[in-house]
């Protein structure tokens, strides 16, 4: 019986990265192990998988990564994207693959960068973030026969494609619980307001456990704006000025926290003292504000190591003895309480 590169793989306890660069004979790697692959490839009658070749011989060997930027303030990077692109690049790495990151302009949409690299072939698969409820990017991937993984579900293109996200919904039904606990009655929510689908799921969880402690949805709690630190400060007065005010704000993005919590602050209202506030995600900024902001933490650098996973495992090239298959995972994530509630 024929052996895969997976089987060499196990039988030399390698990676499978290395080899396949010597099998195709690159230079990155030295003499003796090169000897070594060889000669096992010989004795365990070694047969390149025929899908790999030809997407070697066709193929950029990289995966590109379309980053869309929040239009705004935030001038320091992307606090929540480079953990989980160090994941990501650290186990594409381990198949001789290269990460290429493909970024817009801040807040364009990327239809039309995402159609270059396709049509183009600049990269052999496409990782999206920032899915949307309805999302065209899935579906012209999925018209497109290209291959693809989402961070983030979506109601487009079914369960046909790998994509992790995260439990917003249990995250937002988990900070009403712990306000409540504390004696909260009007907890407010900001969320962004494009049509991102975490900011549904987060509502989603926030209501349902608002009618489970039997607290009435207010529409006027509730609020969205841009995505950055401007959009936290714009539209968070707006839910200070109900006529009974919230004694609690869940957001559900750290630069609009950010941003609310300096509104908060002009109008004499200190968060952790007057109001409690959540934040869901955290990222450094929570940690090293004053007060640090009690927020839901993800898993990000393994969270980018499994998706590089799922996606390599719905590739033929790449998915082993039983074959191409679709992996979808919601992973929670895990309350940091800090001072902010």
């Amino acid at each position: 019986m024929a052996s895969s590169i997976h089987d060499l793989a196990r039988h030399l306890n390698i990676s499978i990265g290395t080899v396949s660069r010597a099998l195709n004979g690159r230079a990155d790697v030295n003499a003796e192990t090169r000897r070594r692959v060889l000669e096992a490839a010989r004795e365990l009658n070694y047969s390149p998988n025929q899908s790999g070749r030809s997407l070697r011989q066709g193929a950029t060997r990289s995966i590109a990564f379309m980053l869309q930027p929040h239009p705004g303030d935030q001038q320091y990077g992307e606090p929540f994207f480079i953990p989980f692109l160090t994941g990501l690049q650290a186990r594409l790495a381990e198949y001789d693959l290269d990460l290429m990151v493909v970024m817009g302009e801040p807040g364009q949409y990327q239809q039309e960068r995402l159609r270059r690299v396709v049509e183009t072939r600049r990269a052999d698969a496409v990782v999206l973030a920032n899915t949307r409820r309805e999302d065209d990017r899935i579906d012209y991937l999925s018209k497109a026969g290209f291959p693809f993984a989402t961070l983030g579900r979506s109601q487009s293109g079914g369960d046909t494609y790998p994509s992790l996200d995260i439990d917003f919904e249990r995250a937002g039904n988990e900070a009403v619980d712990r306000l409540v606990a504390r004696g909260h009655r009007r907890i407010a929510a900001i969320r962004p307001s494009l049509d991102l689908n975490f900011g549904y799921l987060f509502l989603d969880g926030y209501r349902k456990a608002l009618k489970r402690h039997g607290i009435e949805v207010d529409p006027g709690l509730i609020a969205d704006g841009f995505i950055n630190e401007t959009g936290g400060y714009q539209v968070t007065p707006r839910v200070m000025l109900s006529k009974d005010r919230p004694t609690a704000i869940v957001f559900n993005n750290d630069a609009m926290a950010l941003g609310g919590c300096k509104a908060l602050a002009e109008m004499g209202i200190r968060p952790g003292h007057d109001i409690a506030v959540i934040v869901i995600v955290d990222t450094p900024l929570c940690r090293y504000f004053s007060p640090a902001l009690t927020a839901f933490r993800p898993s990000l650098d393994p969270m980018g190591r499994r998706l590089a996973e799922m996606l390599l495992a719905s590739l033929p090239a790449f998915a082993g003895p039983e074959g191409p298959r679709i992996i979808r995972e919601v992973w929670p994530l895990e309350l940091v309480a800090r001072e902010s509630d």
